[in-house]
């Protein structure tokens, strides 16, 4: 068996190449969409297929060479094989796009065709990898399971056992009969501080006012997503992006009200962004908010608003300069109250005769939380809840994109849960069921596919914790951004691959791995379309950088 420090030998220069080879992309790229010097995002649409792939060579490169830092730093030998093998992959992958478009990214040379960089592949892509990779996972249920600081370690130990004794016996029913999500699981994340992770001490939360700590949150969604993407990993969400818009623009009196409701979960919340016309062309909304005495009317209909109907308080973007010229900057963020309903269907009139009604949209996986229509008609909002007061006038698309890069880290994270927990019973049920007289975990093919897939979960998970840092160093947008594009992307596949194992059985309701599958589903759809954040957020943001920073017009 090769020794595994070996298999990392010329990796540094192979990143090196494959950097070189991506920021050049990136460069030109930039050139051919920037009429007159400055880039212009019309004639960057021009090449958005170029664009898209530029993204993901970037989520990927990110990807590889942070689980090779971190498994030259610490890593197991699982592990610093399966970084190994993740970055062979990547070089494969990176090359292949770029070659695809040499117009479009300017190649007119190959720094990965090199002797090493192909030394370095020949040795990491050799079907004795993958198996070495399978032998290792055989003997490890969980694969190359993180392992983490004491304090860490400790949360991740809670609500792993929470999921596993109080998520996961529920999920399956929850799933198959578009059930609500429990009160005894919402109650038992609330005695746990689940809600109050990303909230500071001075409000209520756990986030500590002087050391933040986005690692906390993000173990948690992880562990939770292992039991059930819908009916726990994902009930943080929502709190977390309101919590975030009142952080950065709240009135003090706003976060001393609402941010001790969110964090014990006295306040359920939603969020009401996307209507039906428009989803991640936020700026061209047209709920409005009409100023009246004391407060405003909210008029129009809101889509895919998970929770509406649970829910205590809907975090609204209306807007409130009529003006169509002010795109996003006429648009504000309001608290709207209702009470609380289960089921999938609920109107609540006020005093005054406004009213709202929603119901629940049908849907393939993703169950447990109930995504709604929602219908505002002249529904009244008081002055105190125009998040901002009157300096959050025209300020609630910033507000609420501030809520949605905490969302985006969150939403990796879930990835991570769920593909976590398909890789756990692919491992389970190659081992167990048997074809042609062996299991099928003795076939090649078998352990090329689970090795894999452990090796690009390993490497979403490295990229997720390092985002996690940035944002708690004040940085990190954007790799928030790529992080959840690849995350997302690739707990499709990974999902995929684990009920593909599973033969017919993984097509059974009766096996969780076909939940899985659906569930990943949505992930690359929320918290910002795999599309648009491809094209408006990470490849705008590598070609203005590669341009020399001038932003796009």
């Amino acid at each position: 068996m090769t020794q595994p420090t070996a298999l990392l030998e010329h990796a540094d220069r192979a990143i090196a190449a494959a950097r070189a080879l991506a920021e050049g992309a990136a460069r030109h790229l930039a050139q051919i969409s920037s009429p007159g010097g400055k880039l212009s995002v019309d004639a960057l649409d021009v090449h958005q297929i170029a664009a898209y792939d530029l993204a993901y060579i970037f989520a990927e490169l990110g990807a590889a060479e942070e689980t090779v830092r971190d498994s030259r730093a610490k890593g197991t030998e699982l592990e610093t094989r399966l970084a190994a093998l993740f970055l062979a992959e990547a070089l494969h992958s990176i090359r292949g796009r770029v070659q695809a478009r040499p117009a479009e990214f300017g190649v007119t040379a190959d720094p990965l065709a090199t002797q090493e960089v192909q030394a370095y592949l020949t040795t990491n892509l050799a079907p004795e990898r993958y198996a070495e990779i399978g032998n290792l996972l055989r003997e490890l249920p969980g694969g190359a399971d993180p392992a983490h600081d004491s304090d860490h370690q400790a949360i991740a130990d809670t609500f792993r056992k929470f999921a596993r004794e109080q998520v996961a016996p529920l999920a399956e029913k929850i799933h198959r009969h578009d059930l609500l999500v429990p009160k005894e699981i919402v109650d038992g994340l609330a005695e746990l501080g689940c809600f109050g992770l990303s909230i500071p001490e001075t409000y209520g939360g756990f986030q500590s006012d002087t050391d933040p700590d986005n690692m906390g949150m993000v173990i948690v969604t992880e562990e939770l997503s292992r039991g059930s993407l819908a009916a726990a990993g994902s009930l943080i969400t929502r709190p977390e992006i309101l919590a975030k818009a009142l952080l950065k623009g709240g009135t003090e009196e706003q976060k001393q009200t609402w941010l001790p409701k969110l964090a014990t979960a006295e306040a359920m919340n939603a969020v009401a962004v996307t209507e039906p016309d428009f989803g991640s062309d936020v700026a061209g909304i047209v709920v409005t908010a009409t100023k009246t005495d004391g407060g405003w009317h909210l008029n129009g209909v809101k889509t895919w608003c998970t929770f509406a109907g649970y829910a205590d308080i809907l975090m609204v973007l209306a807007r409130t300069d009529p003006d169509p010229k002010k795109k996003h900057k006429g648009l504000s963020l309001f608290i709207a109250e209702k009470p609380r309903f289960e089921g999938h269907a609920f109107e609540h009139t006020q005093e005054g005769g406004g009213k709202v009604q929603g119901r629940a949209i049908p849907t393939i996986g993703y169950r447990g939380m109930h995504s709604y229509e929602v219908v505002f008609e002249s529904y009244f909002v008081p002055d105190a809840n125009l998040i901002g007061g009157e300096a959050g006038l025209g300020k609630g698309f910033y507000l609420q994109m501030e809520g949605f890069a905490g969302g985006r880290l969150q939403t990796a994270a879930r990835a991570l849960g769920v593909m976590q927990a398909a890789l756990e019973d692919g491992l389970r049920y190659a081992k167990d069921r048997k074809v042609f007289g062996k299991p099928i975990y003795d076939y090649p093919l078998t352990q090329w596919k689970l090795a894999r897939m452990a090796a690009a979960l390993h490497a979403v998970r490295r990229a997720t914790y390092r985002s996690a840092k940035l944002v708690e160093e004040g940085k990190g947008a954007v790799d928030c951004a790529l992080v959840k594009l690849y995350a997302c992307r690739t707990a499709e596949w990974v999902t995929r691959e684990a009920m593909q194992i599973h033969g017919g059985m993984g097509y059974a309701e009766e096996f969780a791995v076909s939940r899985y599958f659906v569930d990943a589903r949505v992930l690359s759809i929320f918290e910002g379309a795999e599309e648009v954040l491809a094209l408006r957020v990470v490849a705008r943001s590598v070609v203005e950088e590669a341009g020399g920073g001038a932003a796009a017009a």
